[in-house]
């Protein structure tokens, strides 16, 4: 009989959820019967790309941004009590499912109460230091208490430079057992001609989702290239619609995306970790947005573009102009690393 792990990714965007793709095809891979678990867009992704797999709704933590990135800490900081009484409600969802589904192990890519202390868990995340602005050893603190609940933490990422995280995702000292396994995509690099000059790549929760999609569809409204542009809203079957240069799609496929990508010659998008590995596993040019108000995705916009490799500007200063900076930027590449997955999943 297969051992049954459970891989419950956070429902915050898509990243999580995309990230453990390449995670899900090596269980089944390697042996092993994958059973998913998590709520809103993450849970329906992860239905359309694995159809034939159990799938459980969990209490979602119902994260969503403010309207004003100034204010995105103090939302968090309100919405507080909330997300504790998730956790809990998250806690008591997965001792039944472990009982009821008879897992084996656990993967939990950044949900705090994704873990059983009767079978091997394993937290998944970039982010051992949690920037935060003037709170960040609190937030690091906190993070790092839940990280000791789990057996291992596996972090995206290589221990040693060149890396992407850079201070995100390496620390001084280990908190439990701590595996770097390397950038994870499910998207493969193939060599296409160019089909459009701009690729639009939306994601992350609402509302600053479609504040973006808003100002950039106005931006590229008066633009001579040919752009194709993702809004990353999940919905049950795709559309599509084309007004002058611009394809409108709501979702796409992971092979869809990894066809679209290669065949575009720019990438705007927020600064994600996920979608900066997916870039560099497709060694892309790009243009960075970070969302605004969260520190994580500020930092590592300006690391890239510190290091020489992809631009970036704030949401409210966007225009088509400041796309002339690419040409000075090297674009992001990938690194020569394969995940030795038997040996990782060893700890089932």
């Amino acid at each position: 009989m297969k051992k049954r792990i459970l891989v419950a990714p956070l429902n915050w965007g898509l990243g999580h959820a995309t990230r453990c793709i390449p995670i899900i095809n090596a269980l089944i891979t390697q042996g092993f019967e994958p059973i998913i678990a998590s709520d809103g867009v993450a849970l329906q992704l992860l239905q359309k790309e694995f159809p034939q797999l159990t799938h459980i709704e969990i209490p979602s933590y119902n994260i969503t941004y403010a309207k004003k990135g100034s204010l995105f800490k103090l939302k968090l900081i309100k919405d507080s009590p909330k997300m504790l009484k998730a956790f809990k409600a998250e806690k008591k969802a997965i001792k039944k499912i472990v009982a009821d589904y008879k897992i084996d192990g656990i993967i939990s890519d950044n949900r705090f109460g994704v873990y059983s202390k009767h079978i091997p868990s394993a937290f998944i995340t970039h982010q051992l230091q949690v920037l935060s602005g003037t709170t960040t050893w609190f937030s690091t603190k906190i993070h790092h208490k839940i990280i000791k609940k789990f057996n291992e933490c596996w972090v995206p990422d290589n221990l040693d430079a060149p890396n992407l995280s850079g201070k995100l995702g390496h620390i001084d000292t280990p908190i439990i057992k701590t595996k770097y396994i390397g950038p994870l995509s499910r998207l493969k690099k193939t060599f296409e001609s160019p089909q459009y000059d701009v690729m639009v790549l939306l994601s992350g929760p609402e509302p600053q989702r479609s504040f973006l999609e808003e100002k950039l569809l106005h931006e590229f409204n008066s633009f001579n290239g040919k752009v194709v542009f993702v809004k990353g809203k999940i919905e049950h079957s795709q559309t599509k619609e084309t007004f002058n240069n611009i394809t409108v799609v709501n979702f796409m496929t992971s092979n869809e995306l990894e066809n679209t990508i290669n065949k575009s010659k720019l990438i705007i998008s927020r600064s994600g970790y996920t979608t900066v590995m997916d870039l560099a596993k497709l060694s892309k040019k790009a243009f960075f947005i970070p969302t605004p108000g969260q520190t994580e995705q500020e930092y590592l916009a300006k690391k890239l573009d510190d290091d020489g490799l992809v631009p970036y500007c704030n949401q409210n200063d966007f225009t088509i102009k400041a796309l002339e900076k690419v040409k000075d930027y090297q674009g992001l590449t990938t690194f020569d690393y394969e995940v030795n997955y038997k040996k990782l999943f060893g700890l089932f």
